[in-house]
């Protein structure tokens, strides 16, 4: 047997473990097992299966996919107050929303409902969609990553922003050469569970040419009559997509389709004042920007009266990415004051805070 041969056979071997290995649905292992078998008859007759590089690269898709695994849910209300607490300032119909979610979960985990497939009512009885609605820098993303983090989720984004064509969704049939599969399978083999937070960021600025097609594809994504057996063009085989929580946000929901909002729970988020960008910036960005530049707090103290000059350095903005500039702005100054050995300790105060703002 020459060497081509030898590495061909191997190649089938590989394959053959790696399928017994699997725990895939039955009927798509049949079907996998058939393609790896064809492979080997091309082998056997002398010839080359030109497909092999394409069903080695099918069965690594889907043998690595989620088909069981589900992470345990944290339903712990204390510990997702504090999460929420901790991470977001004010919001509170937002968390309430969260905390009340999180409740019927417990509450059915703790009778042991055992829902069956006839159980139409509580088949779907499943989780909101909620879509944060605000403009920019108001925390809609980063209140997603807290619900995945208060529920003990794994948390996975998928980026609709310029979004061409529904295929980067759903994916491309295998009979193209250069098919892949869509963005929603590709998030949840990064995340390993078949029951995470996906977050649809930026729903609303998908490509013009494309919006009616990608909106399509959203409405069955959405829908938990429909999405118990979405279906990528590249894995060709339904997967169960009724135990993830998805979250969408968005700038307007004027480029949304009716048929998706109308599976959607929007949620309008606030645009913060000067008062409570002072709470924010002293209680979530300072601490958290004074750790992230190596600093302590014993490096670096600030006035109260110097935050009015912090929050509003040029004018008005209705999210928190200004503010959050300006504070790590002043922690760099002040680490490097202490690189260069000008000091170990710095206080801002109304008569000096002018030499550590930036500079428009």
């Amino acid at each position: 047997m020459d060497n081509s041969a030898q590495t061909e056979v191997k190649e089938i071997t590989v394959l053959r473990e790696k399928l017994k290995n699997s725990l895939l649905p039955p009927d798509l292992l049949e079907k996998t097992q058939g393609m790896v078998e064809r492979a080997s008859l091309g082998f056997k007759m002398g010839g080359y299966f030109t497909g092999l590089d394409q069903v080695a690269n099918y069965l690594d898709w889907i043998t690595n996919l989620p088909w069981n695994k589900r992470s345990e849910d944290n339903l712990d209300l204390a510990h997702a107050k504090e999460v929420l607490e901790q991470n977001h300032y004010g919001l509170t119909e937002l968390k309430e929303r969260i905390l009340e979610y999180i409740s019927v979960m417990k509450l059915r985990k703790d009778k042991g409902e055992n829902i069956q497939a006839s159980d139409t009512v509580l088949k779907f009885m499943r989780a909101p969609i909620l879509c944060f609605v605000g403009l920019v820098g108001t925390g809609k993303t980063t209140i997603a990553y807290s619900i995945a983090e208060a529920m003990g989720r794994k948390f996975v984004r998928i980026p609709f922003g310029g979004m061409g064509s529904a295929l980067d969704l759903r994916g491309q049939s295998r009979v193209h050469p250069d098919a892949e599969v869509g963005q929603l399978i590709k998030a949840l083999r990064r995340a390993g569970t078949k029951n995470p937070v996906i977050l649809l960021d930026e729903l609303d600025r998908v490509s013009a040419e494309a919006r009616a097609d990608i909106m399509g594809v959203l409405v069955e994504l959405l829908d938990p009559e429909q999405n118990t057996a979405f279906v990528d063009h590249y894995i060709d085989y339904p997967f169960d997509l009724s135990e993830a929580l998805f979250i969408a946000t968005a700038n307007n929901t004027g480029n949304i389709a009716t048929a998706v909002l109308d599976r959607l729970e929007p949620i309008q988020m606030p645009s913060y004042n000067d008062d409570e960008k002072t709470i924010i910036g002293k209680k979530y960005v300072y601490p958290k920007m004074v750790k992230e530049t190596g600093l302590t707090t014993e490096n670096l103290q600030i006035d109260d009266e110097v935050w009015s000059s912090i929050v509003r350095p040029l004018g008005f903005d209705s999210g928190i990415r200004t503010l959050e500039r300006t504070i790590n702005g002043v922690c760099r100054k002040i680490a490097k004051e202490i690189v260069e050995g000008k000091g170990t300790s710095f206080h801002l105060t109304p008569a000096n805070i002018k030499e550590y703002l930036p500079k428009w």
